[in-house]
């Protein structure tokens, strides 16, 4: 059963969005190794699970409330902030170890200063590893531990010139393999980390406003890949 939590972050400048949550938004959760789907294992580079998102039964959590939702639309997979300083994101609800994300994402509507990108190890809303991109081109990679969020990737989110600013296409990898972090924008290797703290969990999208509400990303063509 899937349970709905409640997340969000401060409204700051990129060098402190990892703060404690103050505002409110809407997530779900993956109860891990209850409700959470298996992947075999395969070979190296192997496909575990690939989506268009041309069919809506395919496992993302959906929701809508006033100021959050997410769904499946016209073949792909949006997500939308319509309250400031908050974040909403979605899971597929697989329980994972060393995995490589791809997707296609395109900035709709809303502010620049945003963020959005992957998570990998989701354990719950207070425990998982973020990979952001911003379309004002900034980019970081961090985690949210017992409910506080930090970056891995120095005091301040980064400028990256692999980001097509604006509402624009860009295309995310992340790696999630051993302690190693890597986020890839546009098939370029952008920022590393490393961390430990979680083996397993669950993957998936993450979009998230600051001061000025109203971001809606698309996303589609996921696929997790054993790296």
């Amino acid at each position: 059963m899937i349970r709905f939590a409640a997340e969000a972050f401060d409204a700051v400048e990129k060098t402190g969005w990892p703060r404690r949550p103050a505002a409110v938004a809407v997530a779900a959760l993956c109860l891990i190794n209850s409700g959470c789907r298996a992947l075999l294992p395969s070979a190296p580079g192997a496909i575990l699970f690939q989506d268009d998102f041309a069919r809506s039964s395919t496992g993302w959590d959906t929701f809508e409330e006033i100021a959050y939702r997410a769904d499946y639309v016209d073949g792909a997979f949006h997500v939308a902030v319509e309250a400031p300083n908050s974040l909403a994101w979605s899971t597929p609800n697989f329980d994972l170890a060393d995995v490589r994300l791809d997707v296609d994402t395109t900035a709709m509507a809303g502010p620049v200063d945003n963020a959005f990108g992957l998570v990998c190890r989701f354990r719950d809303p207070d425990n998982f590893y973020f990979l952001l991109i911003s379309s004002d081109g900034f980019s970081g990679i961090g985690l949210v531990r017992d409910g506080q969020r930090s970056l891995l990737t120095g005091s301040a989110m980064l400028p990256s010139d692999y980001i097509v600013q604006g509402l624009a296409f860009n295309h995310l990898r992340a790696d999630c393999v051993g302690p190693r972090l890597s986020l890839y924008i546009n098939g370029v290797l952008a920022n590393e980390a490393a961390a430990a703290d979680w083996a397993t969990g669950d993957v998936g999208v993450i979009v998230g406003t600051y001061s000025t509400a109203g971001v809606e990303i698309q996303f589609d063509n996921f696929t997790i890949a054993n790296p």
